[in-house]
């Protein structure tokens, strides 16, 4: 093969594609580039994003791994029901992603999650124990250890779901908040970009949005009480673990990833001088760490 050839090869194998999969009454949105052949890597976004956050990653990935990242049903481009149409729970976000999966014939994969996309993880993990290769955690939480006070207003919702404690988190899914989200506990936020979370802010501005979030985050507490299951899972396959954690994240504390260490010793736990979206400001230096631990064990 010339060399012209081997770098036009290359840059196919880098080309995103963007497409819809129709899961029942979900039109997905993912993005996917790599060859399929090619080891996959499922990567799962939390709140208030999508798989726009992977796209550095996707970009350094593809010439070696089958890389797929789905927008969850309320987020980025995915098209689903109105509320009260499909159940906004993450047991519900799950089933459409698993579907997913099998509709894309993703026998095996590494899964790569963050936020919210962690326990959609988890889920597709303890159910299906021997499809997962490996997986990254971003600020990815599954232990109580990770919960910071943040969470107090939260857990009251949870514990009392009565409208006047739904309405005290009334500013959780706006544009103000999601924007905090990304320059909370960022040294210099001139290195963020603004495209994520001015999008984001205006998906969640719309009609019926904010209530689909609240619904979500009430069902977080369905998470939380799955940590022991989740642990378990960890516990007894023993997956490679790379956590990549924003030690300043205002939700999830790096006591939260040090955690595995109990049940994986050998999981690889790294903090960066950042927030809760590492990747917005050390994208530089988690990316290499990430191939090289997908090379280390997914390869050879």
């Amino acid at each position: 093969m010339t060399s012209e050839n081997m770098t036009a090869s290359g840059s196919a194998a880098r080309q995103v594609h963007y497409g819809f999969e129709t899961v029942g009454d979900v039109d997905v949105f993912y993005r996917e580039a790599g060859d399929p052949a090619a080891p996959t890597v499922l990567m799962l976004h939390g709140f208030a994003a999508s798989s726009y956050m992977w796209r550095d990653v996707i970009e350094a990935l593809a010439d070696s791994y089958h890389v797929v990242a789905p927008d969850l049903p309320a987020f980025g481009f995915t098209q689903s029901p109105a509320r009260g149409e499909y159940e906004y729970t993450f047991a519900n976000l799950t089933k459409t992603i698993d579907q997913f999966t099998e509709q894309l014939n993703l026998e095996r994969y590494a899964i790569a999650v963050h936020d919210y996309g962690a326990p959609v993880g988890w889920r597709l993990a303890e159910a299906h124990p021997s499809k997962i290769t490996a997986i990254i955690s971003q600020n990815g939480n599954a232990y109580e250890e990770g919960l910071s006070q943040g969470w107090e207003p939260i857990r009251k919702y949870w514990n009392d779901p009565s409208q006047a404690n739904r309405d005290a988190l009334s500013e959780f899914p706006t544009p103000a908040s999601i924007k905090w989200q990304y320059v909370e506990g960022v040294s210099d936020t001139s290195v963020i970009a603004p495209d994520a979370y001015t999008l984001e802010g205006a998906h969640i501005s719309q009609p019926g949005m904010a209530d689909i979030q609240l619904d979500l985050l009430l069902g977080y507490a369905s998470n939380v009480a799955k940590y022991p299951e989740f642990q378990a899972y960890f516990r007894a396959y023993q997956p490679p673990l790379l956590a990549v954690w924003g030690k300043h994240d205002p939700f999830f504390l790096p006591p939260g990833a040090d955690a595995w260490k109990r049940d994986m010793p050998q999981a690889d736990i790294r903090f960066y001088d950042t927030g809760h979206f590492a990747l917005e400001t050390h994208g530089d230096v988690i990316i290499p760490v990430i191939r090289e631990f997908l090379d280390n064990h997914l390869k050879g």
